[in-house]
């Protein structure tokens, strides 16, 4: 019988939503958990409606990732400009662009129902005076749903007291009815929400009921739908720095490439395809004042940065039945000698999918062009290789058929 790849969206979303709440923390001092937060109020207030099933578990996936496109809306339009006022630009109408960007880019992720539209007018208002000035009527539910969920997190995690929160949102919903939120919405919430019920939003307690609440059935991937989900969380990924634009994607190209070649089934170059577009998700948590930094790191800086494959670790234990993925994606800064990090394994606890992954994850960082920069030749990088591979850092096997592999294109 044929092995299929079967992979827990919703986990893999929720892990997504994690990495996109540290950019909003960094620009905006939104609190983690933001797109869980989103998600929880999103799925109670369905409820309302009886939505259940698979269309409970999109409408999931779309609040979590309802941001989606943050990094690159950062990335390609705002900083076009010497200063960035990232709380001015989303307040201006300017919305559009980034809900453009992540309707786009959500046509990568297999859904089971149809939510055209849900992203692109999650920022409309009910009397339309949003972004793309559609009436209530004219818009997704889900896309209505997220709109007020969103909002009203915006707004209590703004605020220093959960009491004196919950009574502005109450005022702030019943001002805004059928100006920015229409009445279903507003209804829906309120039957479902009280002041009580509201504080598990500010304990941290809502996390366990998210994921009893949404139904978390996994889904079968050919290749070419794991090359899109992949693509999609490498793509948020890269956006986070110029100076690494393409790196994860390029991770993820030849990592499946090389499994290929030295004759992996295609189960497994499935799995390090998506392996590498993920190995640096965990970079999401640390500052690009470090990512972006041209010259040596200080010690605390380094620190920090060796912080990312930690994070990349807790960020992918989240997705069911992932930890063969999560750990390829993790230990790529490992060493044979022990000496790597973020757990200083030794060369009995690594397999060949780590070890592969440590040499192309090297490969492609020094072959790529960065800003500060040019690309080495495939010689020069596989010298290196070598060179590391005799001080007992990499894989020297590996490190020979990876200058068989890539010197054959």
């Amino acid at each position: 019988m044929k092995e299929e790849l079967s992979i827990d969206m919703v986990g893999l979303a929720g892990a997504c939503s994690y990495a996109l709440d540290c950019i909003e923390a960094e620009l905006v001092n939104i609190k983690n958990k933001h797109g869980k937060r989103v998600a929880y109020i999103s799925v109670c207030m369905a409820e309302y409606w009886a939505i259940q099933g698979d269309a409970l578990q999109d409408l999931a996936m779309c609040a979590l990732l309802h941001d989606n496109a943050l990094t690159q809306y950062i990335s390609e339009e705002l900083k076009k400009y010497s200063v960035i006022d990232f709380k001015k630009d989303l307040s201006e109408n300017k919305t559009n662009l980034h809900c453009i960007y992540g309707e786009k880019n959500i046509t990568k992720i297999p859904f089971k129902t149809d939510v055209s539209n849900v992203i692109l007018y999650h920022h409309e208002h009910a009397d339309g005076t949003g972004p793309f000035q559609k009436k209530w009527h004219e818009i997704p539910l889900f896309a209505r749903i997220i709109h007020l969920a969103d909002t009203i997190d915006i707004i209590g995690n703004s605020m220093e007291s959960s009491n004196k929160s919950w009574d502005f949102i109450c005022q702030y919903l019943s001002k805004n009815r059928d100006r920015l939120f229409d009445s279903e919405c507003v209804n829906a919430f309120l039957q479902w929400f009280t002041k009580e019920f509201f504080m598990c939003l500010s304990d941290g307690s809502f996390g366990k009921k998210l994921w009893e609440i949404i139904p978390r059935q996994k889904q079968v991937f050919d290749f070419e739908m794991c090359k899109n989900v992949a693509d999609f969380f490498a793509k948020i990924v890269d956006y986070k720095s110029s100076f690494t634009s393409r790196h994860s994607i390029g991770v993820a190209e030849k990592a499946a490439f090389f499994a290929q070649y030295i004759g992996f089934d295609s189960i497994n170059v499935q799995k390090m395809y998506l392996a590498g577009a993920l190995h640096d998700i965990g970079k999401m948590a640390v500052g690009n004042e470090i990512l972006e930094k041209p010259d040596k790191l200080t010690d605390d800086e380094f620190s920090k940065m060796k912080n990312h494959a930690g994070y990349t670790y807790l960020i992918l234990s989240e997705v069911e039945d992932f930890e063969e993925i999560r750990d390829w994606a993790s230990f790529h800064h490992e060493k044979l000698n022990g000496k790597g990090y973020p757990f200083g394994k030794t060369a009995d606890e690594l397999n060949e999918p780590e070890r592969i992954m440590a040499c192309i994850d090297i490969y492609q960082a020094l072959t790529e062009d960065r800003p500060y920069k040019k690309g080495l030749s495939h010689e020069k990088t596989c010298e290196i290789l070598d060179d590391m591979a005799q001080k007992g850092f990499v894989d020297s096997d590996i490190s020979k058929k990876v200058r068989e592999c890539f010197g054959r294109i």
